[in-house]
């Protein structure tokens, strides 16, 4: 009668579950014992010896499928097996400490997404006084536009920049802001939308540079759907948009068409 544990009993001295010894079984890391006159699998030191080593290796971070080979080589295979699987832990623990960082980022809110330059606009248009849903709608459209037109993105930081610096262009946007609560058919719209183009071709710098308007032209999908991205939420701002776009068109200014 062969003598031994159970597979329950070995999976608790091993210290691994019962699944997890069936399935070192099933890949042929451990080969299951005889059944004895019971009919019952008895795991001697033998099986419990590969257990333990197979159990050790894939903690360590070995791979499953190389724990066999690595198993039956020699001490200068054996050792080159864990220094690749030492590398590989590192490389692991290096991504780990670099998602534990952007956690720690999240905490800052937009930093995690945005650099500072970006994040400074932001609190510069609350403390201009912006309504706090259009600062939201500015924060999404910076991100998309550092995601989808990457090379354009500091030149739109610069335009913002430069634009919050005028206090005709402020003073335009919080009327804009203002016109949410309008009737669709209110003829305030269009006059709203002349003047915003008026003072636009009045001070062309607030536009961007040509290299800034290069960049939004080659990517007109791109801008689409950055402009466009709170159109359900603010019918009126997105049309004030479209016309203000419009005339500026009309006068000759190479702005992507929606």
């Amino acid at each position: 009668m062969r003598h031994g544990v159970t597979i329950g009993q070995a999976a608790t001295f091993v210290g691994v579950t019962v699944k997890t010894v069936r399935h070192y079984h099933k890949l042929g890391l451990v080969e299951e014992p005889e059944r004895d006159s019971s009919g019952y699998r008895r795991y001697g030191s033998a099986e419990l010896l590969r257990l333990v080593q197979v159990r050790t290796l894939a903690t360590a971070g070995v791979p499953l499928a190389e724990i066999g080979p690595l198993l039956d080589a020699d001490a200068e295979q054996f050792a080159a097996a864990l220094a690749a699987a030492e590398r590989r832990l590192t490389d692991r623990i290096a991504d780990l400490i670099a998602q534990r960082d952007t956690l720690h980022r999240l905490t800052g809110g937009d930093r995690v997404l945005l650099p500072d330059r970006a994040c400074a606009i932001l609190d510069r248009m609350s403390a201009l006084g912006f309504n706090p849903d259009y600062v939201a709608a500015q924060r999404e459209a910076l991100v998309l536009t550092r995601a989808l037109v990457p090379e354009g993105f500091d030149n739109f930081l610069a335009q913002l920049e430069h634009r919050l610096d005028d206090p005709g262009y402020i003073d335009l946007t919080k009327r804009a802001s203002e016109a949410e609560t309008w009737e669709p058919d209110d003829p305030r719209i269009e006059e709203l939308a002349t003047a915003m183009a008026d003072h636009y071709l009045a001070n062309p710098t607030l536009l961007g540079t040509p290299r800034g308007m290069h960049a939004w032209t080659n990517a007109s999908t791109q801008y689409r759907l950055i402009n466009n991205h709170r159109e359900d939420q603010a019918p009126i701002s997105a049309r004030l948009t479209a016309l203000t776009e419009m005339k500026l068109r009309s006068a000759g200014v190479p702005i992507p068409r929606q």
